[in-house]
């Protein structure tokens, strides 16, 4: 297992790397191909004080660092209906299993418009999110919440900070990819009711609050580790980053930012960091 991140440090991030060394992962195989297709990216350029900014530039990059996020973020649909769904049963009443299952209905409506999307491009869906498999299965079953707080707490910090990064990263495709992306990000009502829900368990026992955040650092300290992995074994996906950031500082600066609004989101329901 993953060792989690420290306290003080909640989203310490490691380098985007390379691709792995040693011997090959049957999972780590080329981006899945896309005929004749290249995708516009767009160029990000450092500013004067040290931040990144969206750059005018516009350059190109293999398409299939386009099926890799297309399918990361597919195979994360389907694996969130599933979880959702499941999840549902540790609720502690109808009417919050109804909710919860009702979210599960809107992730797999997101995983059929991905899906229809790489079908357009020419590739199987099965085959463009194979590839995650191993990363997203490894962190969730890592992961997996032994009750509702839990559960709620793995949806409302884990895919918190992966919509961060999706959203962030999506900037860089051209339309219509770009908007799909962000369509299928969880929107406010999600975020919403999972933070209102470990708000007022906090309130009720205030002791609450410490498991859960032991339990967040955690979390964050899993993606972290299926992260990297999946920087080393995605060359495509990790030029795109890179390439759109525009270097290995841009991608620092980023993840600043994500600490950024994780730690926002952590002290907004009265978890520590």
């Amino acid at each position: 297992m993953p060792t989690p991140v420290e306290p003080t440090d909640p989203v310490s991030v490691p380098p985007v790397a390379g691709p792995a060394s040693g011997p090959a992962d049957p999972a780590a195989r080329p981006s899945a191909p896309v005929p004749a297709a290249r995708a516009s990216v767009v160029g990000v350029e450092s500013d004067p004080a040290g931040g990144t900014g969206r750059g005018a530039g516009v350059v190109d990059a293999p398409a299939g660092a386009v099926v890799d996020l297309l399918g990361m973020v597919a195979y994360g649909e389907l694996l969130a209906f599933e979880r959702m769904a499941a999840d549902a049963r540790l609720a502690p009443d109808l009417s919050r299993r109804a909710v919860l299952s009702e979210m599960a209905a809107v992730e797999i409506k997101n995983y059929r418009r991905l899906a229809g999307r790489l079908t357009e491009l020419g590739v199987s869906p099965g085959d463009a999110m194979s590839p995650f498999v191993p990363a997203l299965g490894s962190y969730h079953d890592s992961t997996e919440p032994r009750d509702w707080l839990e559960a709620l707490t793995k949806a409302y910090v884990g895919d918190g900070i992966a919509d961060d990064f999706f959203r962030e990263t999506a900037a860089f495709l051209g339309a219509p990819d770009r908007q799909l992306v962000l369509d299928v990000l969880h929107d406010s009502q999600y975020d919403d009711f999972a933070g209102e829900e470990i708000r007022l368990a906090i309130e009720a026992d205030p002791k609450v609050a410490n498991r859960l955040s032991i339990w967040a650092r955690r979390l964050v300290g899993e993606g972290l580790s299926q992260a990297n992995r999946v920087a080393g074994e995605r060359v495509a996906l990790t030029t795109l980053i890179v390439t759109g950031f525009g270097d290995q500082a841009g991608v620092q600066t980023l993840f600043k930012r994500l600490t950024v609004a994780h730690t926002a989101r952590m002290s907004a329901v009265g978890l520590n960091n």
